[in-house]
């Protein structure tokens, strides 16, 4: 394993940034090509949910389900709305002259 490892580190040294997101936006289409996004995102969304459920269940045990189900979806909320608040920091960053690495 240590020696995969190696390997991908120099591969990874030994390229652009512009040459890693080629081979990642390659990656990405190759994927896509044979999935359906659809199922992956709800698959993920799913996934998400149910971590916020169990978070709040661990919180209190003794919440109703309604109450747990309630309080996972405003977390579920509360996420993803940190994403989009930075997203449009890193697009303002971009726009004003920052470098890609601020996002």
């Amino acid at each position: 394993m240590p020696r995969i490892l190696l390997l991908l580190a120099v591969l990874l040294l030994s390229l652009t940034p512009e040459q890693r997101h080629l081979r990642a936006s390659i990656a990405a289409h190759t994927r896509w090509s044979a999935e359906d996004p659809a199922a992956n995102a709800a698959r993920g969304q799913n996934g998400l949910l149910a971590k916020f459920e169990r978070e709040a269940r661990a919180a209190d045990p003794t919440l109703p389900d309604a109450e747990v189900t309630r309080r996972a979806q405003s977390a579920y909320r509360a996420h993803m709305a940190r994403l989009s608040f930075a997203s449009s920091k890193a697009r303002a960053a971009r726009k004003a002259g920052g470098d890609r690495a601020a996002s």
